[in-house]
């Protein structure tokens, strides 16, 4: 339509910048290994969302599991809305919105020895809320020192190179 007011996006990438994120679970990737990841929707009550386009979320000891075949997330911390009569419980339940096969494969593999699923991101993608799932094994200490000093050599390896592009 030529001339016409159209704010549709065209392109994938215009799609892409609709996606705001709430929040990042920081520790989650110090603690875990992350073989593969899975958006899942949210299931959620009009204060949960109020409160999360807010910010006010937290992932501590957070995770996912199957339940009656549903995929459930455990220990997600939304605080209440301060304006609402009447407020959600912070730590329930929240159904996660998969397709059924997706959910058999998860619970297939979290059956395997030392697997879990761990929420890595909350986000906002077109309006709805999502949580950015992980499925992952938990590190052993040395595996976190070992983390500890690539990182340590990475950042003296680019301060090494500022300095002598500097010079």
């Amino acid at each position: 339509m030529r001339g016409s007011l159209c704010y549709a996006p065209s392109t994938m990438s215009e799609r892409a910048d609709r996606i705001k994120t709430i929040a990042t679970n920081r520790k989650a990737r110090h603690l875990y290994h992350v073989d593969s990841t899975v958006e899942a929707g949210l299931s959620l009550l009009g204060t949960e969302v109020k409160s999360l386009r807010a910010g006010h979320v937290s992932f501590q000891d957070a995770y996912a599991a199957v339940e009656n075949g549903e995929l459930i997330l455990r220990n997600l911390h939304i605080n209440p809305y301060s304006q609402a009569l009447v407020q959600h419980e912070p730590l329930r339940p929240r159904r996660l919105l998969l397709h059924r096969r997706e959910i058999d494969k998860l619970a297939a593999r979290v059956l395997e020895r030392g697997y879990t699923l761990i929420p890595l991101q909350l986000y906002w993608k077109n309006g709805r809320a999502k949580v950015e799932l992980a499925l992952c094994r938990g590190k052993k200490q040395y595996d976190k020192r070992e983390d500890e000093k690539k990182r340590e050599q990475e950042r003296e390896m680019a301060a090494a190179t500022r300095r002598a592009a500097k010079a």
